[in-house]
């Protein structure tokens, strides 16, 4: 660079606003204020590094009050406006030095939400206000690192205000030109913007907690109450500043006659005792994070499933007061998938038109108490089941229905009561002169008219999925006997219906 970089502009465009600001002029010349995300860094911004934070807030008032740059013309989301709260989180970077704000600082701060802290901070690089020197870091396991901007006036407020500037240093980069002078016609208005700087804006006061007057409510923006940090965990020592800097914004020490007890009050307010003691009452978001921790921790098939992923799949039944109850009463009502693939997109498939269908509370009632009710007629079907096993297992014993294992039980008897007598079976019938009852196809005592109908019977059970009858002869008699019995097919069927009500995928019951 051979020759001194100067600014200036005609006094046309000395106060620029493409709408009406606040300080009653009206100027079309300059273009949109918007920095892309690629020339938001040091090394590629095209403004200059302001000396002071108190010059630097001059530049943020400007934008302010141009009206150059609005945020929701390059996003769907986040603020507005250019704005007081952007103004408050601006004062803070201005007493940094250097500026590395940690974004749990600023939340402390300003009593913004760490969303919203995030927001104004991209809202200062996109005017140009801010560029990035290190981008902070968060490795996983390790402390996160502050990232550490540069407090940047743009070349706008430059050719609006007429202000001209030198660059000293030929090798220097262009972001660390100087001011050398300003145009008679930007005066006025660089007075202005002063007087702004100097000022404090503070947080509004809530409407439940002010007293003063309507009237004083509308100057809540600058005239509100800014809650005190303590000087724990700072991530840049406030004590450090340039000589340069303005003494308009900093507290005034109290005097000697509120010191004279040695004891001084802590800046940081204390909690009222009606917060401090009971549950704070939770907001529209804070409801849909609540009830879906409720929902995956009773339901098993959204075990592992996100929270906020839930909260955002059942914001329609949350933001309707529903609870756990009125959920569990609908899934039941509108069934529930065996096999969950996508837990997520299953209960958003689940939840649909549900608001609408069950639109009042009375109808909620009655479909929670449908749910009680089911509930209570399953645990009591539960409770007959494992009574009735228990009674099978441990109750008097009970006759077979099937003539063939009759037949079998009669003979087992038979031959227990001969060892008792001290008579083999063979003795026995030679005693009494009975003769030994001839094997028909390897099944004793039955002609074709009964296995015939043991067959039937054995066909209808299965027909119905059970498998008692035959898996009693196989135990019994043998596999090779139970086969001669009742056929191989009709075996086959058994076993097959017997692996099948033993896996997960198969349902066997009566309808």
């Amino acid at each position: 660079m051979t020759a001194p970089m100067t600014m200036s502009a005609p006094a046309a465009v000395m106060i620029p606003a493409p709408r009406a600001s606040t300080d009653g002029a009206v100027v079309d010349a300059l273009p949109e204020l918007y920095v892309p995300e690629a020339q938001q860094w040091l090394s590629s911004s095209t403004g200059r590094i302001a000396p002071e934070g108190y010059s630097w807030l001059q530049g943020v008032h400007w934008v302010a009050g141009s009206g150059l740059y609005r945020p929701r013309r390059h996003r769907s989301h986040g603020p507005r406006s250019f704005g007081p709260t952007t103004v408050r989180v601006a004062q803070e970077l201005a007493q940094l030095f250097p500026c590395r704000p940690g974004i749990e600082y600023l939340v402390r701060r300003t009593g913004l939400s760490e969303r919203s802290v995030e927001y104004h901070l991209g809202m200062l690089r996109e005017a140009g206000l801010l560029a990035w020197i290190v981008k902070g870091t968060r490795v996983s396991g390790g402390p996160a690192q502050a990232s550490e901007f540069a407090r940047m006036i743009p070349v706008e407020f430059d050719v609006a205000l007429g202000i001209r500037t030198v660059q000293r240093d030929e090798d220097a980069p262009a972001y660390t030109r100087a001011v050398s002078g300003i145009a008679e016609a930007g005066r006025e208005l660089m007075a202005k913007l002063a007087k702004k700087a100097s000022r404090k804006v503070r947080k509004p006061r809530s409407k439940s907690s002010s007293k003063a007057p309507a009237g004083g409510a509308r100057k809540g923006a600058e005239k509100g109450v800014v809650t005190a940090v303590s000087g724990e965990g700072r991530c840049t020592p406030m004590q450090v500043g340039t000589s340069a800097s303005s003494t308009a914004g900093t507290t005034s020490l109290p005097p000697e006659s509120k010191l004279a007890s040695g004891v001084s009050k802590s800046p940081t307010p204390k909690k009222s005792s009606s917060t401090a003691g009971g549950r704070r009452k939770l907001n529209v978001i804070g409801r849909r994070y609540q009830l879906a921790r409720e929902l995956i921790g009773e339901l098993d098939w959204l075990r592992g499933c996100s929270v906020p992923r839930i909260a955002w799949v059942a914001r329609g039944v949350a933001d309707a007061g529903w609870t756990t109850t009125d959920v569990h009463a609908w899934l039941a009502f509108r069934g529930e998938a065996a096999r969950v693939r996508r837990a997520s997109g299953l209960l958003a498939t689940l939840l649909k038109d549900a608001t609408q269908i069950l639109d009042t509370p009375a109808k909620r009632e009655s479909a929670r108490e449908q749910w009680r009710a089911g509930q209570e007629a399953a645990r009591r079907e539960r409770i007959q089941q494992v009574r009735a096993r228990h009674e099978r297992f441990e109750g008097d014993w009970e006759r077979p229905d099937s003539p063939v294992i009759q037949a079998q039980v009669d003979a087992a008897f038979a031959a227990v009561r001969d060892i008792l007598a001290g008579r083999s079976g063979s003795a026995r019938a030679e005693d009494f002169g009975e003769e030994q009852p001839e094997v028909h196809g390897g099944v004793a005592g039955l002609d074709e008219v009964e296995i015939a109908r043991s067959r039937a019977e054995a066909s209808q059970r299965l027909a119905l999925g059970d498998t008692d009858l035959i898996e009693d002869a196989v135990a019994s008699m043998g596999p090779e006997a139970a086969e001669q019995l009742y056929g191989r097919t009709l075996l086959h069927r058994a076993r097959q219906l017997a692996a099948g009500s033993r896996s997960t995928l198969m349902t066997i019951g009566y309808q």
